[in-house]
């Protein structure tokens, strides 16, 4: 019993385990987000107007009428630049964490980040070459 008691005690020092109570800035953090979040919708939903009148109840974008069928079909690149850049966004948020722990990672990590470089670089090349952002 005493051996396992070390054994786990220098395993947790090892792998620098946490306990709960380190997540608990968290959950506190996140517990006043959707409170505050809550708070919001049902203040505006009680306190403000309810007026409604034809003229605020019609569709109304940018100050011109509306006129058409709003459901006419987009071109594909509108989707397609929109998710390409979604896809390089969201890779780009990946080196925030190399970049604060570039110094610890060392030639090993500067190295792994030049393959994603490169990743990221052979993708572009091949989306330029594909003509998917030249609006024709």
């Amino acid at each position: 019993m005493i051996y396992c008691l070390i054994l786990h005690g220098s395993i947790k020092r090892i792998f620098n385990m946490s306990n709960s109570i380190d997540y608990f800035a968290l959950v506190v953090q996140f517990m006043v987000a959707a409170g505050f979040v809550v708070t919001t919708m049902l203040a505006t939903h009680f306190i403000g107007p309810k007026r409604k009148t034809a003229d605020k109840l019609e569709n109304f974008e940018c100050g011109i009428e509306s006129q058409g069928n709003a459901r006419l079909p987009f071109s594909i690149k509108y989707f397609l630049v929109a998710i390409l850049f979604v896809m390089f966004d969201v890779e780009v948020i990946f080196m925030y964490p190399w970049a604060v722990n570039f110094k610890a990672l060392g030639a090993v990590g500067f190295i792994e980040m030049i393959c994603f470089m490169g990743t990221l670089l052979l993708g572009f090349v091949y989306i330029l070459k594909k003509g998917a952002l030249k609006w024709n």
